[in-house]
């Protein structure tokens, strides 16, 4: 069992690349990927409110805790031995400004997508066991 099952936004060009990154880096399988457009995603999560997790990036713990935004980034990145990468997102000072600017982020990703790689949207971005 994963110690953080992430819940992403499949379509999102950016978050399936962040996705597809982790998931090279999951050689421990620590994580495991849930795409929240899968079309059985509601029947599997039916805890999980696919419009909330579209709005903000959810975890689930191995214990059942969840968790939102930068805390879920942040806890992926330490299980794949990268916590020198995200320390800072968890400063005190730096938490708050790293939160709302994620905000800003998930609020405006796919014209940040666009921006950044040209694809406001992907067809199919899923990762692991629903490969591209």
């Amino acid at each position: 069992m994963a110690e953080l099952t992430i819940f992403y936004d499949g379509g999102c060009p950016l978050c399936a690349a962040e996705m597809r990154h982790l998931n090279s880096l999951n050689s421990a399988g620590k994580l495991a990927f849930e795409n929240i457009y899968a079309t059985d995603f509601g029947a599997r999560f039916p805890h999980i409110d696919q419009s909330e997790a579209d709005r903000i990036l959810h975890g689930q713990l191995a214990n059942g805790e969840l968790i939102f935004g930068l805390d879920v980034t942040f806890n992926a990145w330490v299980l794949v031995g990268k916590r020198k990468w995200v320390a800072i997102l968890r400063w005190p000072i730096i938490k708050h400004i790293a939160d709302v600017s994620y905000l800003f982020f998930a609020r405006h990703r796919y014209l940040i997508s666009r921006l950044l790689t040209g694809q406001d949207r992907c067809e199919s971005c899923a990762i692991g066991a629903h490969k591209i």
